[in-house]
């Protein structure tokens, strides 16, 4: 958990729950009962055996002892030091997708990491569960396990939902099993920029259900028991529920499924554009009646975008017929396509509106990346900044992408971070960054990390 002015985002480890808020009163009738008061039992008992018990056994290297950093040890054992292992346990919820083929959906977080996997049914069944595939960029895993006589949901649709909307919660948090809470969607379309470490692709639905450690992977479904959302995570100061929890929305959580089990894992798409959002200087100077959208400042050289017709100067403000808001909501609606799929741009250009066709094209592929071999940025991965990051556009460096363990720099900077400078002169390309950090035993970065920038020094 990493603490945030005075709140913390907790990603929610931890077993399947049913969740149920105590403001009964208001609650609607979700189904009768013999005394006709009103009850979700309904509801609970027919979502209630899709829900299930992840726990997770791994190991993990361990940081080595600091003494071993110091010169004097070095000279006797070099660079090459044993790691420590520890072995970790964990425990969260996933949701039956698929009875036929077993098919679980639950968050990443939960499986990260994991040696041998165990999911636990309503029934009192336990199996060894398989990884299928997973997205730490948007927190969610497809696991499977062999077994006959599953449950599965029935999905939802997440566009559907409206602010204000009752909704239920289902995990085993904290341990307690199979339980239940209930409350009502707080708002969408939430960010938590920074906050969740290589979650870059964020539409979080916010909710008041009671969520807590163990949730992580369970069920959020509306009251016509409909999966609408992955509970994904909390804000809070303790690390415990103060009503405000994040689930992953159904509907971008299937489109990651469908990759995953067809792929193993997700296959991004790009335009190959730089954007920015529209200011209201921006919207007035190019005539635009409102700020919605996003401005494209620069296309890339035989990119998807340039094929497609596009230009800088353009903005785009809906894609497939559905409005885009920002820049951050273009590169996540691209991000979440697949290669080679068509897209249907609505675009504004020069105060008239017109439609341009695209194919969506691939990520830079591993020539725009580099990993740092030798100095203070050895083990660090580092890649042409891109619609990855919700920073494109805004700002000009390169993306950490990967982060080893072992590498100095671990705990210092993380995957998502744009380095804009090193020791005080902009980067704005992988060869550029190589330039500036070669040779160098002592390195000041600047460094953008969601909203916030700092300076770094690297020895």
């Amino acid at each position: 958990m990493k603490r945030l002015k005075t709140l913390t985002a907790a990603l929610l480890m931890g077993v399947a729950t049913v969740v149920m808020q105590p403001a009964f009163a208001a609650l609607p009738d979700a189904g009768g009962s013999e005394s006709g008061m009103p009850t979700l039992a309904p509801l609970v008992q027919k979502v209630s055996p899709a829900v299930v018990n992840v726990s997770t056994r791994g190991t993990i290297e361990t940081e080595q002892n600091p003494l071993m950093q110091d010169p004097f040890f070095r000279r006797f054992f070099g660079d090459q030091m044993p790691q420590q292992q520890r072995e970790v346990r964990a425990l969260g919820s996933g949701v039956i997708v698929n009875a036929d083929k077993g098919y679980i959906l639950t968050n990443n977080h939960v499986i990260a990491n994991a040696d041998e996997i165990t999911v636990g049914t309503t029934d009192d069944r336990q199996f060894k569960a398989k990884v299928i595939g997973a997205d730490p960029e948007t927190d969610i895993a497809v696991i499977q396990i062999d077994a006959d006589n599953l449950t599965q949901v029935k999905m939802g649709d997440s566009s559907t939902l409206r602010t204000g909307d009752y909704v239920v919660a289902l995990g085993n948090p904290f341990g307690l099993e199979h339980t239940v809470t209930s409350g009502i969607v707080s708002g969408l379309g939430r960010s938590l920029s920074g906050q969740i470490r290589d979650t870059r692709i964020q539409d979080f639905i916010q909710t008041d259900a009671s969520i807590n450690p163990g949730n992580s992977g369970g069920a959020l479904v509306n009251l016509k028991g409909e999966l609408v959302g992955i509970n994904t995570a909390i804000l809070s100061r303790s690390g415990g529920n103060i009503g405000i929890g994040f689930a992953v929305p159904i509907n971008l959580a299937s489109q990651v499924m469908d990759q995953l089990i067809k792929y193993g894992e997700v296959h991004r798409g790009v335009l190959g554009v730089r954007v920015q959002d529209v200011t209201p200087d921006i919207a007035e100077a190019m005539g635009l009646d409102d700020r919605h959208g996003a401005l494209i400042s620069q296309v890339s050289p035989d990119s998807a975008a340039e094929k497609a017709g596009l230009k800088a100067g353009d903005v785009v403000t809906e894609v497939d017929g559905k409005p885009i808001g920002d820049a951050a909501e273009l590169a996540k609606v691209i991000g979440l396509r697949e290669v080679g799929e068509q897209v249907k741009l609505t675009v504004v250009r020069d105060g008239e509106t017109q439609t341009i066709k695209a194919k969506v094209g691939k990520r830079p592929d591993e020539a725009t990346q580099a990993t740092v071999e030798g100095g203070p940025l050895e083990g660090i991965q580092v890649g042409e900044l891109d619609e990855r990051s919700k920073l494109y556009g805004q700002v000009e460096g390169v993306l950490v992408t990967g982060v080893s363990r072992d590498a100095p720099a671990a705990g210092t900077l993380q995957p998502g971070d744009v380095i804009t400078s090193v020791n005080r002169q902009p980067v704005t390309s992988v060869a550029e960054f190589n330039r500036a950090a070669s040779g160098k035993d002592k390195l000041l970065l600047h460094v953008r990390r969601g909203n916030a920038a700092l300076f770094v020094v690297l020895r």
